[in-house]
């Protein structure tokens, strides 16, 4: 069983492909926007932020954080490779089929390849729908960087909900969906989603566990839910030798 999942830490250390240093300071690499890498695209899900979203997780991550649940999706190698904006027309004709709200960016570390991600947000945002973007960096440091980045400028101002910061597997997040550590934040970047944030902060909320079993015997599971609970909902497919692929995710 594989696990897929996106944690990151901050205040740990570990090794990234710009060496050992401190989880989520440094700042990403500036790319080319004209491709992305992606791993995975989901045009419907209820799982991946409010109301019914597609889901884009990309490949590739600078951070690379002890206990990632998705070290799959680390290497720069992985992945599909394609023209953004083909991309974009493809996403968004998708998700417009699936009617639903918006789309959720995850990975990997979305910020790594912030040019690519802001054409398909914005291309989202030109059909009138929403953008949810996962990071590891703080917003704070997001906006400093952007001062001098107009990529992670058009980012930022292209998505509508952010959730932003490492996950702490020490600080676990029982109350508000979507996070994984209390240190992490829920961020209305617009309007879209204030009165949402407002909801949770003073509320709470549940996450969404959702699981897909393929016809060749493929389990993918995406939301949240932890080993001990994904271990649960699985035990009855057979022994862990014999079972397929899962695939999870959290960033």
């Amino acid at each position: 069983m594989t696990l897929l999942a996106s944690p990151r830490l901050r205040g740990e250390h570990g090794t990234s492909e710009l060496g050992t240093v401190e989880l989520g300071t440094v700042e990403p690499v500036e790319r080319p926007g004209d491709t992305l890498r992606w791993s995975r695209f989901l045009p419907s899900t209820a799982a991946e932020g409010p109301g019914l979203r597609s889901a884009l997780w990309v490949q590739g991550c600078s951070v690379r954080c002890p206990g990632c649940f998705n070290p799959h999706l680390w290497a720069a190698i992985g992945g599909t490779i394609d023209r953004t904006a083909d991309l974009a027309d493809r996403f968004v004709t998708d998700a417009v089929t699936a009617g639903v709200e918006g789309i959720t960016l995850l990975g990997g570390e979305p910020f790594d390849q912030a040019a690519a991600l802001a054409t398909i947000a914005d291309a989202f945002r030109a059909a009138g729908l929403t953008v949810m973007t996962f990071t590891g960096y703080r917003l704070e440091l997001l906006t400093e960087w952007a001062a001098t980045r107009p990529d992670i400028a058009r980012l930022l101002a292209a998505t509508d909900l952010l959730i932003d910061g490492p996950y702490l597997r020490a600080q676990p997040d029982a109350v508000r969906p979507w996070l994984g550590s209390t240190n992490q934040g829920i961020r209305a970047l617009t309007p879209a989603y204030a009165d949402e944030v407002a909801r949770i902060e003073r509320e709470g909320g549940l996450d969404r566990l959702e699981i897909r079993i393929h016809p060749d015997g493929q389990v993918d599971v995406n939301g949240w839910a932890d080993a001990a609970a994904l271990e649960e909902l699985l035990h009855d497919l057979g022994p862990r030798q014999d079972r397929p692929t899962t695939k999870a995710r959290r960033a």
